[in-house]
C-alpha cells in the first residue's frame, strides 16, 4: 500500500518542527510528503524546504499569499491548497492524507492508518483521535464520535476520495466529505492507537477566539444539513461545557444567521443523509435512555 501525505501550512513555524520531527520518528514514513506552504510570511517555507533538502520522500510546493478576508476560512483555504496539492502528485497513490502541521504525531500513527486500510477495505476514511493540552496543561483526548474524522487528520482511501470529489470549498467541508462517503457506502471512522497520543498544538478555536469558533461550528452544521432538532440539542449539550452557557449559544447563533443569510450548503443529497443519520442516532439514544431507566 503506498500512502501521500500533504501537510498545508501557513505561518506555522512555532509548530512545523515538531510536525516535521514527528512525521520523521515514523515506525512507516509516508512514501511522498507533500508541504504545502499557503503564503507564510515567517520562516515555514525555509524550516520546510530544510526538512526536505535533508528527506528524499518529502517535496515543498508554494502558493501565493492569500488576500485578507474578513473570515479567513469562509472558503476553506486550507482544503484548496490540499486539493491543488493532489492535483500535483507524482504518482498514483492507495491513502492521500491531508494533515494539519500544528500536529505532533504518535510514533505509529501512519502504520496504523496502514494497518486500518488493509483491515478493512469498505474503511473510505479515517483519522486519528488527538489529545490537547487543557488550561491545567494536562494532555486530554478531544472528545469526537467514533464516526467523525476531525479535518486535523484526513486520510482518504482513493477510490474513496476520487468518488466524492470535488469536496465543496466551504465550511464544513470536513463533514460534508465523511457524510458523502457514508452516503455512498463507505466507512469513516477515527482511530484510537496504542501508544503516545496524536497531539494538537494549536485546538480548535485557537486562531479567532472561542466565541468565534462556536459560531463557525454552527455555519458548519447548516452547511453539511443537521437537522434543527440536532442543532438545539448540540447547542444545549454546549452550554454544559467551557464556556458555560456562552458556548452553545454561540453554536446556535451560527446556524441561526447562516440559515438567515442562506450561506453556501452541502449538496440537497447529502444534506437528506445527514439528517437521517442524525435521527436514527437520536432514536437510539432515546432508546436506550428509556431502557436503562
Amino acid at each position: 500500500m503506498t500512502l501521500a501525505v500533504v501537510a498545508c501550512f501557513l505561518d506555522e513555524e512555532a509548530h512545523l518542527p515538531r510536525f516535521l520531527a514527528s512525521v520523521a520518528a515514523q515506525t512507516r514514513r509516508p512514501d511522498r510528503l507533500v508541504l504545502v506552504d499557503d503564503g507564510s510570511s515567517d520562516a515555514s517555507a525555509r524550516i520546510a524546504e530544510a526538512f526536505a533538502a535533508g528527506h528524499p520522500y518529502a517535496t515543498v510546493l508554494r502558493r501565493p499569499r492569500r488576500a485578507a478576508a474578513r473570515d479567513r476560512l469562509a472558503q476553506a483555504p486550507e482544503l484548496q491548497a490540499f486539493t491543488w496539492a493532489v492535483g500535483q502528485l507524482d504518482a498514483t497513490y492507495d491513502v492521500i492524507a491531508k494533515v494539519d502541521a500544528a500536529l505532533e504525531l504518535s510514533p505509529g500513527a501512519i502504520a496504523g492508518i496502514e494497518a486500518a486500510f488493509a483491515a478493512e477495505l469498505e474503511l473510505g476514511l479515517a483519522g486519528l483521535e488527538l489529545h490537547s493540552a487543557a488550561p491545567d496543561g494536562v494532555l486530554r483526548r478531544e472528545h469526537v464520535p467514533t464516526f467523525h474524522v476531525r479535518g486535523a487528520t484526513k486520510f482518504y482511501r482513493r477510490a474513496c476520495l476520487e468518488q466524492i470529489s470535488p469536496i465543496p470549498a466551504i465550511l464544513g467541508w470536513d463533514t460534508i466529505d465523511e457524510v458523502h462517503a457514508r452516503r455512498l457506502g463507505w466507512t469513516t471512522r477515527s482511530l484510537g492507537l496504542d501508544g503516545p497520543p496524536t497531539v494538537h498544538l494549536r485546538p480548535p478555536g485557537a486562531h479567532d477566539g472561542v466565541g468565534r469558533g462556536f459560531r463557525r461550528w454552527g455555519e458548519c452544521a447548516w452547511a453539511y444539513g443537521a437537522d434543527p432538532v440536532a442543532v438545539l440539542a448540540g447547542g444545549v449539550h454546549r452550554m454544559r461545557r467551557r464556556p458555560y452557557v456562552l458556548g452553545g449559544l454561540n453554536y446556535l447563533a451560527g446556524w441561526g444567521l447562516a440559515a438567515a443569510r442562506r450561506l453556501p450548503r452541502a449538496d440537497r443529497d447529502v444534506r437528506a443523509f445527514c439528517r437521517e443519520e442524525q435521527r436514527l442516532r437520536m432514536r437510539r439514544a432515546v432508546a436506550s435512555r428509556l431502557g436503562t431507566a
